[in-house]
């Protein structure tokens, strides 16, 4: 039985001050960061909820929620006869509630008198920083056949990844008997799940939980009862093993957490393998975003290999090579981009500004002449100078000033930054 479009309610979280992704998150919440040239981390849950015919969902979160406001407001607008909407809810002090959310379940439970003012049957949880395509009605659907108190999405994983996850084990049955948060190898053994033929295969016998959960109503708010619990993963559902019914729902396609700038940059990098894991290309899973009335992007002269450009661009560079380019980027004659992701501009210069600029000796919007970056993250509206030679990689150590940061090699920079010409990043 298919689950009723109207019986199911999803709720987003957004993170805290996304400190590991810094300084991606110095002035914008985790699910506002841009993904993929053209998109925010937000769109991916939310793309997905849509897929599944899942059209009433909250986002919940509380630091520099400015432009995910802005970039929700102007990107999901339903018809008013609808019922569908997508709403954001940041932390707010009641008499009830007067301090900020103090984890996953205490901003669900400090949220839940506005979930309560919709008829819901199941309340489907996400995560906001993850990079995946699933349908969630196949996993409902499970959690209704089994009659399941709560369900979790899991992923089979080795034992090389297993102790950076919460690992569950499960009976013949797929119910969930027991949890361990970031077991220790030498225990590994005790904790193999029984997976597909195909998983075994590779050497993933043990279940990771996505943080993907759905909940049956009743049983929410009664968890939400109880004030002295903060979390789910650490806190909730340990606690609900053995006590409740809980299915693991295995899920063995492409699925990552982008929890640090490694794991970001290395997602947007692998969107421009041939077969890239994460398809951009699905019509029946398709990314939604907010839809902008940019001009096709203009070459010149500019070699491109294995790289996503993506709409509104004016590219004189050299080479780009497996690299992401976002919206509205310019790039000066003679430039070399590889192994990157430029994030883009979210607006142009006019042709006044831009000759009031080199009158001045002021950098332009974008990316100038001559330049080499490999390895590096660059943030919108950055205004890089002429011969700037940028070379990120494992023989940088983690450095931060106001221009840029390095993390794992990876050279970021910052929002807005202005670097000079002739500066050296290597």
């Amino acid at each position: 039985m298919k689950p009723k479009k109207k019986n199911v309610i999803a709720i987003i979280l957004g993170g805290g001050q996304g400190s590991r992704l810094y300084p991606l998150t110095e002035s914008r919440s985790k699910p506002a960061v841009p993904i993929g040239g053209k998109y925010r981390l937000v769109d991916i849950p939310i793309s997905n909820c849509m897929n599944s015919d899942i059209y009433r969902m909250f986002v919940l979160t509380q630091f520099n929620s400015a432009s995910l406001n802005a970039h929700i407001k102007n990107t999901y607008n339903f018809s008013i006869f609808s019922h569908a909407f997508v709403d954001i809810l940041a932390a707010e002090q009641t008499p009830d509630n007067p301090t900020w959310f103090q984890g996953t379940a205490d901003a669900v439970r400090q949220c839940m008198p506005h979930f309560l003012n919709h008829d819901f049957d199941y309340a489907l949880i996400l995560s906001g920083d993850q990079l995946y395509q699933m349908d969630f009605n196949d996993m409902l659907e499970e959690h209704i056949k089994n009659e399941a108190d709560i369900s979790i999405a899991t992923l089979p994983v080795n034992a090389k990844d297993a102790p950076e996850f919460g690992i569950l084990k499960t009976n013949s049955e797929s119910c969930i008997e027991s949890f361990i948060e970031k077991p220790a190898k030498e225990l590994l053994p005790d904790w193999e799940s029984d997976v597909s033929e195909q998983m075994k295969s590779e050497g993933k016998n043990y279940l990771a939980s996505m943080g993907i959960y759905i909940f049956n109503k009743k049983l929410l708010v009664d968890i939400m009862s109880n004030k002295e619990t903060k979390d789910f993963g650490k806190e909730i559902i340990p606690q609900a093993v053995g006590h409740r019914k809980i299915l693991s729902y295995q899920y063995e396609g492409y699925w990552t957490d982008i929890g640090n700038i490694d794991s970001f940059f290395e997602a947007n990098i692998g969107l421009t393998d041939d077969l890239p894991k994460f398809n951009l290309f699905d019509d029946t899973n398709k990314i939604y975003t907010r839809p902008r009335l940019l001009p096709p992007s203009k070459f010149q002269k500019t070699m491109v290999d294995k790289s996503l450009i993506s709409e509104g661009c004016i590219l004189n560079a050299k080479e780009i090579n497996r690299s992401v380019i976002g919206i509205r980027s310019r790039i000066g004659e003679g430039t070399i981009i590889q192994n990157s992701y430029v994030m883009g501009n979210d607006f142009y210069q006019n042709i006044d500004d831009m000759n009031e600029d080199l009158k001045s000796d002021r950098q332009l919007v974008g990316i100038g002449e001559r330049c080499f970056i490999s390895n590096a993250l660059v943030d919108k509206n950055c205004r890089i100078g002429n011969d700037v030679y940028i070379n990120g990689g494992n023989h940088l150590e983690d450095f931060s000033n106001e221009l840029y940061a390095i993390k794992d090699g990876i050279v970021v920079i910052k929002k807005g930054a202005v670097i000079p010409d002739n500066y050296i990043i290597k």
